[in-house]
């Protein structure tokens, strides 16, 4: 059996208007939708401020930040973005914070909500909750199959170090 980090964890999806968090138990077993958190403007950082607020509230142990590839694997304009929110929760926040792949979550949790009846264009902030949600779990599970924390770790003290792989 492979050792598992005891400790609530919040996933974070990235999007232009809003930001979409959901939030584990603390034996890391199940992601639950949390809160959709507005983006506040190109240089703003109100919503790095609510997820360090959340990771207060929760006692969170980490976080986990979608990282939008193209499906080939390349950075693209969203990925950019992605880092940029990323350099500002991590600024906000005291706890680590880790980028992993997320391609094709905003499809599969539109998808799981198309299957339970719901409009995407009335589900938008459901839509962000619900890919946070799928980029939690899917690390969760990761974790508990390796023994490996997920992604990459995201260095505050380096820069440089984002997009290499975790050395562990």
């Amino acid at each position: 059996m492979t050792e598992f980090r005891i400790g609530t964890r919040l996933g974070v999806d990235v999007g232009k208007a809003r930001v979409g968090v959901s939030r584990s138990d603390p034996h890391g077993m199940l992601a639950t939708p949390l809160e959709t958190v507005p983006r506040d403007g190109a240089k703003g950082d109100a919503h790095a401020r609510r997820i360090a607020e959340l990771v207060a509230e929760y006692d969170a142990i980490e976080i986990v930040v979608g990282l939008p590839l193209s499906l080939s694997g390349a950075e693209t304009a969203s990925t950019a973005d992605a880092r940029a929110v990323a350099e500002q929760i991590a600024s906000s926040s005291p706890v680590p914070l880790r980028l992993v792949d997320e391609r094709l979550t905003t499809v599969s949790a539109s998808r799981q909500l198309r299957d339970v009846g719901r409009k995407a264009s009335r589900s938008r902030h459901i839509i962000d909750q619900m890919a946070a949600v799928v980029i939690l779990q899917t690390s969760l599970d990761a974790e508990r199959q390796s023994g490996r924390a997920p992604g990459e770790l995201f260095s505050r003290k380096d820069q440089d170090s984002v997009g290499q792989p975790d050395p562990q």
